[in-house]
């Protein structure tokens, strides 16, 4: 997948037209893979390049001065547009100059003359332009062609990235997995820690999350995937792996400012550091407690890792 994080790089060199989609993609739940697919099947028959429109941040940081704790980073959404087919994207950095652009400026500028848009894929609730005055039925008065994709549905419920973030929280990772339509996962880069996992016989791959939201603290299994992007098999085996989320109260020490997430592979035998891994929850196996001793909190460990070969098995 080809990405342009300047405007300068449009237009693209010759080639094909492209169906375009517009949004932030917060998680890309069940209602944003329903218009990545669409615009994916729409290019295909158009011969088309698939192509989405999306933010370097969510766009209530620059306009509320704060936002919600992201489901997925930039780049975590770049690797799962990626999975989902699409060709091409767009990141737009949202400043004043954006905010204040007009819809039909950035129609015409950005997505006629930068991408070369032939027809517009759409989520029922998506705007853009300045005061959101640009919809579906903008376009369509511009004489564009357009397709929405109406809101989707579990239990009666609205799918929606902010009903995601609750369960999350809460830890009903069933609840999320069914509005995201896969499990919930973490995406960070595995940074150096201070060894005691190794010390302990459970080495562990710390993962800085880059601010995307975790879930309560505790010990969970789940898969492991390397990043597929810096791999030569983009279909790499998902590897079992245990997680901890949590302050480690055993160890004696100051308590961190968040949430340390280190992951053990059940497998072992990799050197993950620097490297981009995503972890996929699978279950809780317990909540996170203070243990008498290191002693303890090994055969604790060994403890969470046998329940966890066995639910994963």
């Amino acid at each position: 997948m080809r990405v342009t994080t300047d405007l300068d790089q449009l237009p693209l060199a010759e080639g094909p037209p492209a169906v375009v989609s517009i949004g932030v993609f917060d998680g890309l739940h069940l209602g944003h893979q329903a218009i990545l697919r669409a615009n994916c099947e729409r290019a295909a028959r158009q011969a088309a390049l698939a192509t989405v429109v999306t933010f370097d941040k969510h766009p209530k940081a620059f306009l509320l001065g704060r936002a919600p704790r992201t489901l997925t980073t930039l780049e975590h959404r770049l690797r799962h547009f990626e999975r989902l087919g699409i060709e091409h994207t767009l990141v737009l950095e949202f400043n004043q100059t954006l905010r204040e652009t007009p819809a039909r400026d950035f129609v015409q500028g950005i997505l006629l003359d930068g991408l070369r848009a032939q027809t517009f894929v759409l989520g029922f609730d998506s705007k853009f332009g300045s005061e959101r005055e640009g919809d579906a039925d903008f376009l369509r008065s511009m004489g564009h062609e357009v397709q929405v994709i109406q809101k989707v549905e579990v239990s009666q419920r609205a799918v929606s990235s902010t009903a995601i973030r609750e369960a999350v929280e809460l830890g009903d990772l069933a609840g999320a997995e069914r509005m995201l339509g896969r499990p919930v996962s973490v995406y960070g880069q595995v940074v150096r820690g201070d060894g005691i996992g190794l010390s302990l016989g459970f080495p562990t791959a710390n993962l800085n999350p880059h601010h995307e939201l975790l879930p309560p603290t505790g010990v969970y299994a789940g898969w492991a995937r390397l990043d597929p992007l810096n791999q030569s098999d983009r279909d790499a085996k998902p590897l079992p792996a245990v997680a901890n989320i949590g302050f480690r109260p055993t160890l004696d020490g100051i308590r961190p400012e968040r949430p340390v997430f280190e992951v053990h592979l059940l497998e072992g035998g990799r050197d993950l550091y620097d490297q981009h891994l995503e972890f996929e929850f699978a279950a809780r196996l317990r909540e996170e407690q203070r243990f008498e001793n290191l002693k303890a909190l090994t055969h604790q460990i060994a403890l969470d890792c046998e329940a966890a070969r066995q639910l994963l098995a």
